[in-house]
């Protein structure tokens, strides 16, 4: 226990990160103690209250009580987010310990993989909802399809390197199975970069599921998501700043955080960059 705050201590990012995570994830997972009040909710007769003690956040132009919108939006959020981290770290792998393992599938994939990240992220997951519901499964699947590719280059770099050192070309002339060589000599030394770059890919999905949602091929009302609360809070943003200001800073806080944890990961797992930074 010593040594891991001695280590918190030394690696200021990841512990600030981790804290407001922490927070943010207390937050929305105590949404059913901290507000009885569903976030579908019409009152149409208390449209636009600003924040006050009797509603924190204020009310939308139906009324309907922003905290528990921007609390429920936010689990939908993460929830999203978390799943594409997860979609695109899986298959991302895969395709990368393929195609950094196998020479003759690598032109061809990463040739994919670069005709995919061609595109602007959210160009492309916009087209790919065009043939798909607006739901959260569509908004997974388009996100993972556009995120992949990320993960695929790091994985690969890393096989392309960890494939060239002398345990695993003494694995292969003893004839250990393919399987075996990547999985047991080949994957850990992936895992350190990957945990990295998937912490990041989680802030780049709550973004990317924010600005769906915000240009309305997203999560469809009436259930919230940060992303369409901002969405709808447009036309009144000079009436009422409040409906922007409060999404808003749930993305920016979870951003921020993740952004710092992988900055505070990247530093552990790397004590030579760790060093760097240092002096």
């Amino acid at each position: 226990m010593n040594a891991v705050v001695a280590f918190l201590r030394k690696n200021t990012s990841l512990l600030v990160g981790s804290l407001v995570l922490a927070a943010v994830l207390l937050l929305v997972a105590g949404l059913p103690a901290l507000v009885r009040t569903s976030p579908l909710r019409m009152d149409p007769g208390n449209p636009l209250l600003r924040p006050s003690l009797g509603a924190l956040f204020g009310t939308d132009d139906l009324g309907r009580d922003l905290l528990a919108r921007v609390l429920h939006g936010g689990r939908t959020s993460l929830l999203i987010g978390l799943e594409v981290m997860l979609l695109t770290g899986l298959f991302g792998t895969a395709i990368g310990l393929v195609t950094g393992y196998f020479r003759g599938a690598d032109l061809v994939v990463m040739r994919l993989m670069d005709i995919l990240m061609a595109f602007p992220s959210l160009l492309l997951a916009i087209s790919i909802l065009t043939i798909m519901p607006g739901n959260p499964f569509g908004v997974v699947i388009a996100l993972s399809v556009v995120y992949t590719p990320r993960t695929v280059r790091v994985v690969r770099s890393v096989v392309l390197s960890t494939a060239e050192e002398v345990y695993v070309e003494a694995a292969r002339a003893m004839g250990v199975p393919t399987g075996t060589i990547l999985l047991r000599h080949i994957l850990p030394g992936v895992i350190p970069s990957l945990v990295v770059q998937e912490t990041f890919l989680f802030a780049y999905a709550i973004l990317g599921e924010a600005g769906l949602s915000f240009v309305g091929v997203g999560i469809q009302p009436p259930q919230p998501s940060w992303g369409n609360i901002m969405g709808d809070a447009r036309a009144l943003l000079r009436e009422a700043p409040w409906l922007l200001l409060f999404p808003g800073m749930g993305i920016m806080l979870t951003v921020l955080s993740l952004n710092l944890i992988g900055d505070g990961l990247r530093d552990a797992l790397d004590p030579k960059r760790a060093r760097l930074r240092v002096g």
